[in-house]
């Protein structure tokens, strides 16, 4: 069987809430309020249990990492986390558009006789 068979990624909601739980180190109950909060968005199973990925787990840790030690309130955690969100996508964005301005120059230049 092929390694990628499954074809599974971080992002791949694969984890009841139990299994969540235990990976994460917190209580379901938790994982629910932090769900209700929008701190964590889990998949949804046909039956609307909710389903975590690996991504999921390291998210529900570091949200309880600035809780318990840093003491940073919920809002102020969900707050960090659309920040990073933010963050990451505008880097992005930031790549994506370098890329299409080396390939404009690259065609600019082809495109000009020499000298010109």
């Amino acid at each position: 069987m092929d390694a990628n068979y499954f074809d599974l990624s971080d992002d791949t909601p694969v984890y009841v809430i139990s299994v969540a739980a235990q990976l994460s180190g917190l209580h379901p109950q938790t994982l629910r309020q932090y769900d209700r909060l929008g701190l964590v968005s889990p998949g949804r199973t046909a039956g609307r249990g909710r389903l975590y990925s690996t991504r999921d787990i390291i998210q529900l840790r570091e949200v309880q990492r600035l809780s318990q030690e840093e003491g940073i309130n919920l809002a102020g955690i969900k707050r960090i986390l659309e920040l990073e969100n933010d963050n990451l996508r505008l880097r992005e964005e930031v790549h994506r558009l370098r890329a299409e301005m080396r390939m404009i120059r690259a065609l600019i230049r082809y495109e000009l006789p020499p000298g010109a």
